[in-house]
């Protein structure tokens, strides 16, 4: 299962500019098109979509709809590759309204493979040294006036190369009275990544977090958590996620798992909304896309964020998400103590924190 994923992960890397847990940039290359290869790749493309698109009734219906608009000619007049990567996303999300189907133009040529074919050494080595430099997902950690933790962590990289970041991150946290994760840009990742390091936050019991349905042998992959860690597990304090729209995939997994297990109060915006798994697949040499195999269902609610997003506890603007966590934490700490001098302490990081938020509102 692991060279699967990182097979997939390896040909995202290559289908598309920069990973998609990261803001795309602007001026990017582009090439001309032809009829030929605008025909090429819409035939490969719902080529794929009825042999493995999660839903085959949409598949269906998105196959349709492309074939209705060749027929019109909606795509003759388009001659670059990026807008007409644009235009079949746009049309196929019109469709099955799925966040996770794109299309994507790769100025590299996307290399040809096999199903469950081993990634070569250089394509182990790039999917590694980006991860290193991405440090599994890992920007910042640290321990914040009042004795709250802070990770902000951009995506759910490799649990298995990430295993010692991991263990860092959650250990350096492990004394603070509070912990806030901060998933507000953070677009996904590994649904293994998400089970590790949620496995820090419950205790030695497995506890179920999650389920993937894959329509590919109609089977269920089931997420749980694990007893034993690398690090210091945080226990049974109180944790805040903060959310924002651009909180997407293994994210808003992460986000849903914790909020339907009441342990943890989420902060900010309601999520992306992308709930279905899947994997790149190659439609020419410069065309790819990402389609939709499988579907996460909820243990508790049986259900997904599909279209929806997680539904914050606590809804704020992102840009104040942090401010009101932080307050939040620092009350029940200040509630909670029995040192004088501390609970001052901690009163006073209150109101300055309360003065900087009430500053970020007034700017609205």
């Amino acid at each position: 299962m692991k060279a699967a994923i990182l097979s997939t992960i390896v040909l995202c890397l290559l289908a598309i500019d920069r990973p998609v847990v990261c803001q795309a940039p602007q001026n990017l290359p582009d090439a001309a098109i032809d009829g030929t290869t605008r025909t090429a790749v819409i035939k490969n493309l719902t080529s794929e979509l009825n042999d493995g698109y999660v839903f085959p009734e949409v598949a269906k219906k998105m196959e349709a709809d492309l074939s209705d608009r060749v027929s019109k000619g909606e795509y003759n007049s388009i001659n670059t590759a990026r807008a007409f990567a644009e235009k079949l996303t746009s049309d196929l999300q019109s469709v099955s309204h799925d966040k996770h189907l794109r299309v994507r133009f790769s100025v590299q040529v996307i290399p040809i493979r096999k199903d469950k074919e081993e990634p070569t050494d250089e394509e182990r080595s790039e999917f590694t040294e980006y991860n290193r430099l991405f440090n599994y997902g890992f920007e910042r950690v640290e321990r914040m006036q009042g004795n709250v933790g802070y990770i902000d962590l951009r995506g759910f990289n490799d649990p298995k190369g990430g295993m010692d970041t991991v263990a860092a991150a959650m250990t350096f946290v492990a004394n603070t009275d509070a912990l806030i994760i901060d998933l507000r840009q953070n677009g996904g990742g590994d649904p293994e990544m998400v089970a590790l390091i949620c496995s820090y936050l419950f205790g030695d019991k497995a506890v179920h977090l999650n389920d993937l349905y894959w329509r590919k042998g109609n089977k269920t992959d089931e997420f749980w958590t694990k007893p034993i860690v690398a690090g210091k597990k945080y226990g049974d304090k109180d944790v805040y996620i903060l959310t924002s729209s651009r909180t997407f995939s293994a994210a808003e997994e992460f986000s849903n798992n914790l909020k339907t297990l009441k342990r943890a109060t989420i902060v900010g915006e309601t999520t992306g909304g992308g709930a279905n798994p899947g994997g790149m697949a190659r439609l020419s040499d410069h065309f790819a896309a990402f389609v939709p195999t499988g579907r996460a269902i909820n243990p508790i609610t049986k259900t997904n964020w599909e279209g929806t997003g997680v539904e914050p506890d606590v809804k704020v603007p992102k840009e104040q998400a942090l401010k009101t966590a932080y307050i939040m934490a620092l009350n029940k700490i200040v509630a909670a103590t029995k040192d004088d001098d501390r609970k001052q302490a901690v009163k006073a990081v209150v109101e300055q924190t309360q003065k900087e938020l009430d500053e970020i509102k007034a700017k609205k």
